[in-house]
């Protein structure tokens, strides 16, 4: 593990990180720092938690939004798609659970 000194919204953080990991790791720190930045910079956020959850937010929100790439998915977001499967999960608890009551 390699440890990387970084600044986020003027604070310094030490991370450690593998040297495989750690192009990856100052991109997102670069993509919260800028992102809490500019929220900061709205001046409708004055703490730092607020900020830091309304970017926590952001990013999700972000994730959930990203398109899968092209293949039999293709097209569909990551939050459909996790919201498919948890909709699978219930359908086969329900029937799981319906099975048992038959036992």
């Amino acid at each position: 593990m390699e440890r990387i000194d970084v600044t986020i919204l003027g604070r310094d953080y030490s991370l450690a990180c593998s040297p495989e990991e750690k192009p990856t790791l100052l991109a997102a720190v670069r993509h919260v720092d800028q992102l809490m930045l500019r929220i900061q910079g709205t001046g409708k956020v004055s703490s730092n938690e607020r900020i830091a959850v309304m970017a926590a937010l952001q990013i999700a929100g972000e994730l959930l939004a990203m398109k899968a790439p092209d293949g039999p998915l293709g097209g569909l977001a990551v939050g459909d798609f996790k919201r498919r499967i948890e909709d699978m999960n219930a359908v086969l608890d329900d029937a799981l659970s319906g099975q048992e009551k038959l036992l």
